[in-house]
């Protein structure tokens, strides 16, 4: 997870760029943290999702092959 600190100063750049040119090392960091908030937010989403267990309306477990892989290599719901 990205600290408050982190994502008031993106805010606070993405702000300032909207306003005025922001300086080379403005936009360094900028990337740097727009980078850094991109890869927390994929490895949150991945989790989610590797997490999720998909059930048709009949209450039949059709979750897909491959994610039934990846949740048994985690031990996860109990796949074997």
């Amino acid at each position: 997870m990205l600290s408050k600190e982190k994502l008031a100063r993106i805010n606070e750049l993405s702000k300032k760029s909207k306003e005025s040119e922001l300086t080379a090392a403005e936009k360094k960091e900028q990337k740097v943290l727009r980078e850094e908030y991109i890869k927390t937010f994929r490895k949150g989403m991945r989790h989610h999702i590797e997490g999720m267990k998909v059930v048709d309306p009949e209450g039949n477990d059709v979750t897909p092959d491959k994610l039934k892989q990846i949740q048994k290599e985690k031990g996860l719901h109990d796949r074997k």
